[in-house]
């Protein structure tokens, strides 16, 4: 009999043997392919707004003491930060307006270009948006859906309109138009994205 001590050896060494060769090999395995990464970070997403300015700090109109025949005029600029195209529209709100009030208020607004509140010195008027009385302004022109316009607005600079807005009190003005008060009248642009 030769060297048990070989028999032993055979038994114990191949388990601590066979542990390192298969981490050598699991260890090979994973860093043997090559590897390469690339990024483009810092992504966002920012959305858009569709707000509108005027450049008045004060109501169009405040108009005392009108007799037949007086007339006035005023110019506003709508302004828009859109940067995609939008369909703007004008239309008026009064609360408690009397739908049975005879106005003797004639109005014509032009859209156009040029022009600042209080100074139309430089519009261009470019098309009349609207004609008649104030009363018909108000009683059918009451939300986007049924305002006048749209017009369009391109979404880059220059990105905005005027309107110029003349009054005449009527020369046909019964003495029972005396002393007559209007209730306020809000005139308002709106303007939706343009598809």
């Amino acid at each position: 009999m030769g060297r048990p001590w070989l028999h032993v050896l055979a038994q114990v060494v191949p388990v601590p043997l066979g542990l390192l060769l298969s981490g050598a090999l699991v260890w090979g395995a994973t860093n043997a392919d090559w590897s390469g990464t690339t990024s483009n970070s810092g992504n966002t997403w920012e959305s858009g707004s569709l707000g509108l300015a005027n450049n008045s700090k004060v109501p169009m109109f405040r108009v005392d003491n009108m007799r037949p025949g007086d007339t006035g005029s005023n110019c506003i600029r709508i302004e828009s930060n859109a940067d995609f195209p939008t369909a703007l529209k004008l239309y008026s709100s009064s609360p408690n307006w009397p739908s049975n009030y005879q106005s003797f208020i004639d109005l014509k607004i032009e859209v156009g270009s040029g022009g600042t509140f209080g100074n139309c010195k430089g519009f261009t008027p470019q098309r009349t948006a609207f004609n008649g009385t104030l009363d018909q302004f108000v009683a059918l022109y009451t939300d986007f859906r049924n305002g006048v316009g749209p017009w369009t607005l391109p979404g880059k600079p220059p990105n905005s309109l005027s309107f110029r807005f003349a009054w005449k009190f009527s020369r046909s003005a019964p003495s029972s138009a005396q002393s007559v008060v209007t209730n306020e009248v809000t005139f308002t642009w709106e303007a939706r994205e343009h598809k």
